[in-house]
């Protein structure tokens, strides 16, 4: 894997083991990992990345089914 330049949210808060990261791959995927568990890292399109964003906001989640 390419070497990637991590950011950390702004939304992160806390201690150093509680951040999440955010890194554009060269192909415009979106990488993602947490300081916890830095060799897990999740990809996401940007566009899905944002959906899942305007869901989490609105309160659009329904966890009768988790």
């Amino acid at each position: 894997m390419d070497e990637l330049t991590w950011q950390k949210s702004t939304f992160s808060g806390g201690p150093e083991g509680e951040c999440v990261y955010l890194a554009t791959a060269p192909g415009g995927t979106i990488r993602l990992r947490e300081s916890d568990t830095p060799h897990v890292v999740l990809t996401a399109a940007s566009e899905g990345l944002a959906a899942l964003l305007r869901t989490l906001k609105a309160g659009n989640i329904d966890n009768s089914r988790a």
